[in-house]
């Protein structure tokens, strides 16, 4: 999904996102997620604006969520369709715009026949998929002559003098249950500005963006929601228990709350 960090819009690890961890049916689910697209969709718009997205053709919104950036592609006067591409659309049901497809699928299944794109756009869903080197080789592939591609997922930018504070060891515990049940791995996002050239693209650069995380902002809100949400699988880690996780959240919380929080690597490349 394009939100935050922990979301995704195919199938993940052993089991399946939604149905695992963060339930599309649970009240509140689209809100935590449009905390976190407030902090960065106009990040995510104002490089589609740079890189002149909307003078025309067909975008693919992959992991579309609950549509934000696929309703700012919507109001560029040049996009002729948008393909709004997530594993659950229940959130997508108020686009009716007719330049907009809807598409219950999952990115990972091969058999899909969407057709070549002007822009393929996905954030924070590589990260959650397996055979995701694999698959921005597909995604390169549906691109038009002069097509972009731009991916985007979280990394982490670690303050090395606190690796025992309650904020840490909840962060911490955090990526690790994402990558024991869904399969999440952030390791290689820094490796896309060169995936993105081993797969011929030109024009391939990156940058990296960190939101302010203070206490009170809707990203705070969105990590004290998701947090909340995954209390069973971080104890289940062992590196956590409920008193720290109520540590972090009170933390999260408190007026003096101010801390670099998971940025996000954004790479783009074009089609010759």
């Amino acid at each position: 999904m394009t939100a935050g960090p922990p979301a995704a819009g195919g199938a993940a690890g052993e089991g399946r996102y939604g149905e695992d961890l963060f339930e599309a049916e649970r009240p509140g689910e689209a809100e935590r997620i449009d905390a976190a697209a407030v902090a960065y969709d106009p990040f995510t718009t104002r490089r589609l604006r740079a890189l002149g997205v909307g003078r025309g053709g067909r975008c693919l919104d992959v992991g579309a969520g609950t549509g934000t950036v696929t309703r700012w592609l919507l109001e560029r006067p040049g996009v002729a369709e948008v393909v709004a591409l997530d594993r659950d659309t229940s959130a997508l049901g108020a686009l009716v715009d007719p330049r907009v497809r809807v598409l219950n699928a999952d990115i990972t299944d091969e058999s899909l026949r969407l057709g070549t794109f002007d822009l393929v756009h996905a954030r924070f869903v590589l990260m959650h998929l397996p055979g995701r080197r694999g698959l921005i080789s597909r995604l390169a592939h549906r691109l038009n002559p002069g097509g972009l591609l731009v991916i985007a997922d979280a990394v982490e930018v670690v303050d090395p003098l606190d690796a025992s504070s309650a904020y840490r060891r909840v962060m911490d515990a955090m990526w690790r249950a994402l990558r024991s049940t869904i399969g999440t791995d952030t390791s290689s996002v820094p490796a896309y500005p060169r995936f993105l050239r081993e797969e011929g693209l030109c024009d391939v650069a990156a940058e990296l963006f960190c939101p302010p995380l203070v206490a009170g902002s809707p990203l705070a809100r969105f990590w004290s929601e998701t947090w909340n949400r995954m209390r069973p699988e971080l104890e289940a880690t062992g590196e956590v228990d409920g008193a720290v996780i109520d540590e972090a959240l009170a933390y999260l919380a408190s007026p003096g709350f101010a801390e670099l929080g998971p940025g996000m690597l954004m790479a783009w490349g074009r089609q010759p």
